[in-house]
């Protein structure tokens, strides 16, 4: 089980989130891109950053709006949203070249990722363009009950998904994120992101604002960079990690990435 993060989310005198304290916990680190946040100088010190802390490095491409923080759903065509998206983790990977470290998977951000898991031409328009560009490249997505269905649809393109968990986010009885427009839809509690970071490590399950419990196969556990928990939800679940490291092992060997060069520490 890998820690995952949002991270070079500010812009040029605007900081967004605690990149340098976070980085530290982290075993990966999504890089915005420079369309929902960043600009090229934030992502060369973020690269820099993960680079000296061993961190894998993942492209963060949303959609181009700046604006709205790249949480605003956009009306593209394939080919708009697919060179959209293939520009942007040209980007990085020209920076993580330049930087002698490798460029190891992508994660859409926002409402990007929010659209290609609700709409199957958005998640189809994305895989494509992946595969044109570099089909070794794994995919984050979300970790829901009918993964089998995004995983048939991957498979088709030759592209690895790695699916993730949230531990400050609250889940509905479909298994999906509750809005965040919603009640109680983020966690800010220590207490209550540990009990749903332990359950989905150990159980592979959460438990819904409902109170039902369902079943969530996930690779990663995302933390939000940008939120006020960021640091101290990083170091719960490095803890936690440690503690449950045993039990761990044999899902670890089995569903986390195993390139030297990728594996982050």
């Amino acid at each position: 089980m890998k820690i995952n993060c949002d991270m070079g989310e500010s812009f040029g005198i605007w900081n967004m989130g605690n990149d340098a304290q976070v980085m530290p916990y982290l075993n990966m680190a999504n890089i915005a891109c420079g369309m929902h946040a960043s600009d090229p100088t934030v992502m060369l010190n973020t690269v820099r950053l993960a680079k000296q802390h061993q961190v894998t490095i993942g492209a963060h491409p949303g959609y181009a709006d700046l604006q709205g923080f790249g949480r605003r759903p956009l009306e593209l065509g394939q080919d708009e949203l697919g060179a959209l998206f293939t520009y942007q983790i040209g980007a990085l990977a020209a920076i993580c070249q330049s930087e002698s470290v490798p460029l190891c998977y992508v994660k859409p951000h926002g409402a990007l990722y929010n659209t290609m898991m609700k709409d199957d031409q958005v998640f189809t328009t994305l895989l494509a363009a992946l595969h044109r560009y570099d089909a070794s490249l794994p995919l984050v997505v979300m970790a829901v009950p009918n993964h089998e269905h995004y995983q048939a649809m991957a498979d088709s393109y030759g592209i690895e998904l790695w699916f993730e968990a949230f531990v400050d986010r609250a889940y509905g009885s479909d298994g999906r994120l509750v809005p965040r427009s919603e009640p109680g839809s983020s966690y800010h509690e220590l207490a209550q992101i540990r009990r749903q970071a332990a359950q989905l490590i150990e159980h592979g399950s959460v438990t819904t604002l409902d109170g039902e419990v369902i079943p969530v196969r996930a690779d990663t556990l995302c933390i939000h960079g940008d939120g006020p928990q960021a640091l101290p939800t990083a170091q719960l679940l490095q803890q936690l990690l440690q503690q449950l490291q045993q039990e761990m092992l044999h899902d670890a060997s089995l569903s986390s990435p195993t390139e030297q060069s990728c594996g982050g520490h």
